[in-house]
């Protein structure tokens, strides 16, 4: 049996994501990581390094509610509408939240940011677009490498509710 040190690795995943991946019997998603030595700190850096479509990207994205840290998972192609998360979470105000709360609230940092696996759990949103597609891609604990999975199974491990929470274009 390998260790989650090893399995990351073999697959350039951050040890603490792939002892999370290992935890909820994710093993074989672990398997199916790729390392891009380029980097994979956008989503369009990470969708040119897969070959796939912008929009099978997963973003994780921390956001702060009231102050309270919320996790918005995103397609890449798409922006987040503020006032939509303000309203799902009935909030007063929603933030971005900075490099600090970030890397204080997940464990890791802008850039490499995955769906689940976090330091401190939060609430989660997974905006509905991320359905469009059989698999999407996210962050692997680090800026190098991600991770592909099927939506479904991404909004089930994140413990996430579906919403519509991006960005109306004209």
């Amino acid at each position: 049996m390998t260790t989650a040190a090893t399995d990351a690795e073999d697959t350039g995943a951050h040890p603490r994501f792939a002892e999370a991946l290992r935890a909820v019997g994710l093993d074989e998603v672990l398997a199916r990581a790729r390392r891009f030595p380029k980097g994979t700190r956008t989503a369009a850096e990470a969708a040119a390094a897969v070959g796939c479509e912008l929009s099978q990207i997963c973003k994780s994205l921390i956001f702060a509610a009231d102050g309270v840290p919320v996790l918005v998972l995103m397609d890449g192609a798409s922006r987040v509408d503020l006032e939509r998360v303000r309203e799902e979470l009935g909030a007063a105000k929603v933030t971005r939240a900075d490099a600090g709360l970030v890397r204080e609230t997940t464990g890791y940092a802008i850039g490499g940011v995955p769906p689940f696996g976090h330091r401190i759990r939060t609430r989660v949103l997974a905006d509905r677009s991320l359905l469009a597609h059989e698999l999407v891609w996210a962050a692997a604990g680090n800026p190098h490498t991600v991770f592909p999975i099927e939506p479904k199974a991404l909004v089930a491990h994140a413990g996430a509710d579906l919403v519509d929470v991006r960005e109306q274009t004209a």
